[in-house]
């Protein structure tokens, strides 16, 4: 199913990382909704790997849940991890969301070891450098990409494209800032400005993607343990959500948006826009400033914009991808 439109300029571009399995780096700080795009990457995506950066939780959280999920999946996927700080901010998690495990509210088991390296950064380096056509994928904080960025100019010709999930016309840590651009809008600055291919997936996409207590019962009535596991996920997350909002009935699954904006382009509607990154505002830092001006000399666009998605279909992928790997 589809919405039935998307830019001239977007279209050729998302419809082509689809025509096959993209193939994709997830970077990602674990945290509930990162887990469900583990498993949809998992399920839709030629993913290459896992890197955990700090953002919901303390690096060592982050790095510690997302073995954990690969382990759950059974998916033979190397996760590195990276960045425990931001560029120039002090760390700032998000516990009151996600718990002070970054994966709170279901009996998960223990990982099944380490990490398999603790450079993410030269690890995104060295596989872009050596694979064709990568995208990488951030759900969280972007410290690692613009490190990667800083570190090898060359990536940024290299890159198939980055499609992230941060931003949007408004924010969640404060008014015009979305948690994983506020955490780091240093990094975030340089993602935005690093001049190849860029899709944002941003805070008035994912608040009409809601994990309801209807989507999340389509989970838990699914066969095996893993389903029951992310139904009772799915519960812990959409409570923090929906206590803390006027109007929401379930939590806003962010992140695998970025996934399925590859995999699945035509379930969005999309647009272009110039998007920079505020990092000096007194009340404005974090914020995506996004120009929606009709000037003729407004800025061209470095930015495809997911704004509208057909939800209904999206979930149907979600539950699809959980109940492949649940036993």
């Amino acid at each position: 199913r589809s919405l039935g439109w998307m830019s001239d300029t977007a279209t050729p571009l998302l419809e082509r990382a689809a025509a096959a399995p993209p193939t994709i780096i997830l970077d990602c700080d674990p945290g509930h909704d990162d887990a469900i795009a583990i498993v949809v990457a998992a399920r839709h995506t030629n993913l290459l790997g896992i890197a955990t950066v700090a953002g919901n939780a303390p690096l060592d959280r982050t790095t510690r849940n997302a073995i954990i999920v690969r382990d759950m999946l059974g998916i033979d996927v190397p996760v590195h991890s990276g960045a425990e700080r931001p560029l120039v901010a002090e760390p700032k998690h998000a516990g009151h969301i996600h718990g002070e495990s970054g994966l709170d509210g279901a009996d998960l088991p223990e990982p099944s070891g380490p990490a398999d390296g603790i450079d993410a950064v030269g690890y995104i380096i060295e596989t872009c450098r050596s694979t064709e056509g990568v995208w990488l994928v951030p759900v969280g904080p972007l410290t690692n990409i613009a490190l990667a960025l800083r570190s090898a100019p060359d990536l940024a010709r290299r890159v198939a494209g980055i499609s992230l999930m941060g931003g949007g016309s408004f924010g969640n840590r404060t008014a015009v800032a979305e948690f994983n651009i506020w955490a780091d809008p240093e990094a975030a600055a340089a993602v935005f400005a690093y001049g190849g291919p860029l899709v944002m997936s941003g805070l008035d996409l994912t608040h009409q993607f809601q994990a309801t207590p209807e989507r999340i019962e389509s989970i838990r009535v699914l066969p095996g343990r893993l389903a029951a596991t992310f139904a009772d996920l799915f519960v812990f997350f959409s409570r923090t959500y929906v206590g803390r909002h006027d109007s929401l009935r379930g939590a806003p699954v962010h992140d695998p948006c970025a996934v399925l904006a590859l995999s699945h382009p035509r379930l969005f509607g999309l647009r272009e826009a110039h998007v920079t990154v505020e990092t000096a505002g007194v009340h404005t830092r974090g914020m995506t400033v996004i120009d929606n001006r009709r000037l003729l000399e407004r800025s061209a666009p470095n930015c495809t914009i997911t704004e509208s998605v057909d939800a209904d279909a999206g979930f149907e992928i979600i539950t699809e991808s959980i109940a492949h790997f649940s036993r």
